[in-house]
Parts: C-alpha cells; sequence; structure tokens
C-alpha cells in the first residue's frame, strides 16, 4: 500500500453529459497536521462546488497513512511532499499540477518567552524556504493553523485576532494547550485537534479569504508576525484558468 492516500471529488463534481476528460491543472494539498487540517480540506473538498472553480482544475488532499501518518516536521514535510510528486501510485504532472505544503511557522517564530535565538530560527527557516520547488505552493501559518480557522466569522480579525495579537504570536501554553487552540476553542466552541466539525467551517472560507486580507501574507516576513496564506492561496486557486499559461 503507498504511504499515502488521495482524495478528490472530480468524478463528483462532472455531470453524466460533460466530458470525460482529466482536469488540466490539480492542486493537492498535503498537511502538517493529521487531524485538524485534514478535516478542513477534507471538508472544503467535499463543498467544491461553492468555490466555483474553472472546470478544469481540481483540488485534492494527500493524506499520509501508516508510519508517516505523524510526519510533522516543516522540513520533513516538505521531503514527503516532494518524494510524493513522483509516487506511481499518484498522477501527479510536475509540469503542471501543484502541491499546496501547509504548515505552522511557530518553530520558527523568534516571538515568545524560551525562544532559541533569532539567528539561528532564521537560517533554520531559511533553509525550508530553499528547499521550495518551482510547483510548491507554501500555505504558512503563524502561529498555527486554529488562526486561519478564526478568520470564518465576519469581523473576526477585527473582534478576535487583533485583542489578542500579541498573546497569539507568542502562543504559550494555558494549562495543556496553545494559546491559539484555546481561543479557538472559547469562541467556537470546537476542540480543532479532536473533533471533526471543525471542517465544516470550510463552507464559510470565502468570509476567511475576505478576513484574511488583514494578517500578512509575505511568508519571509512571518517569523515576526501574525501570518496566514491559506485564504489567499485558496483565492487564488478559484481565479486560476488553465488560459493564463498560455500568457506566460
Amino acid at each position: 500500500m503507498p504511504p499515502i492516500r488521495e482524495l478528490s471529488a472530480w468524478n463528483e463534481r462532472r455531470s453524466d453529459s460533460q466530458e470525460q476528460v482529466e482536469p488540466k491543472r490539480k492542486y493537492v494539498f498535503i498537511c502538517e497536521g493529521k487531524n485538524t487540517e485534514y478535516h478542513y480540506f477534507r471538508e472544503l473538498i467535499a463543498c467544491i462546488e461553492q468555490l466555483k472553480l474553472h472546470p478544469l482544475v481540481d483540488i485534492r488532499q494527500w493524506e499520509k497513512t501508516g508510519a508517516d501518518s505523524g510526519r510533522s516536521d516543516p522540513k520533513a514535510l516538505v521531503s514527503f511532499a516532494h518524494q510524493q510528486k513522483d509516487n506511481p501510485y499518484l498522477s501527479y504532472n510536475r509540469d503542471l499540477d501543484r502541491v499546496v505544503i501547509v504548515f505552522d511557522a511557530d518553530k520558527y517564530c523568534r516571538v515568545g518567552e524560551g525562544r532559541k535565538g533569532s539567528r539561528e530560527l532564521g537560517k533554520e527557516f531559511e533553509g525550508l524556504l530553499k528547499i521550495k520547488e518551482p510547483d510548491d505552493i507554501f500555505a504558512v501559518t503563524n502561529p498555527s493553523f486554529e488562526l486561519f480557522l478564526m478568520l470564518h466569522r465576519r469581523n473576526a480579525f477585527r473582534d478576535i485576532v487583533l485583542p489578542h495579537e500579541r498573546e497569539l504570536l507568542e502562543n504559550r501554553k494555558v494549562g495543556s494547550r496553545r494559546f491559539a487552540q484555546k481561543l479557538f476553542t472559547d469562541e467556537y466552541g470546537i476542540n480543532p485537534k479532536t473533533n471533526s466539525a471543525v471542517g465544516e467551517l470550510a463552507h464559510d472560507v470565502r468570509i476567511a479569504i475576505e478576513e484574511e486580507k488583514s494578517i500578512n501574507h509575505d511568508i519571509e516576513r512571518s517569523l515576526d508576525m501574525l501570518t496566514s496564506n491559506i485564504g489567499s492561496t485558496i483565492d487564488g486557486i478559484r481565479n486560476y484558468t488553465p488560459e493564463m499559461e498560455s500568457l506566460v
């Protein structure tokens, strides 16, 4: 059995009257977390019609299985994603398709008590960016994916994120949980690590895309700032058409 499973709704999107063809471009999500992110992107795929993608564009998810399911270090995740591009069980085309690698930057964050030196963390993160391949899209949150999840409500940036900007960036432990996880649970009533209902937020992704515009998207600046480019990545996929390739 391959170390990865591909989730797609491609067949469900096509009607019987449509020509049976493969998508022109696939955007494949592979995630650091094995619960929260998995549930979210699985539901995003299930409600793909709401995104109004170009008919020849598809989104999929690679789910890590077996011993690889717990692989969460960002560098290890990126290396694993690169290996899977050549997996004979998958139909990934390096020239056409894109792999969206979703990970948290809190490991490298330079803000907060007990962090390693800024210089060392910066070098580690620069090393991660250097192994990025041309068909990779890095979808990054700092401190964690819960920051993006908080944005699935109108005025969430103003009402939830902004009042706790410093606490989120430091993301210290509050009991057994990190601050971002606790704040999300307090606001939404869901434990994102254990409750699959977190995926239902994907139905409000367009709200999150708008709310995220108030947060830094530049991953090269993400070590010192609250950062999320998940929504902007999804929005870019929504707006992509195969005709764009002829303009490059």
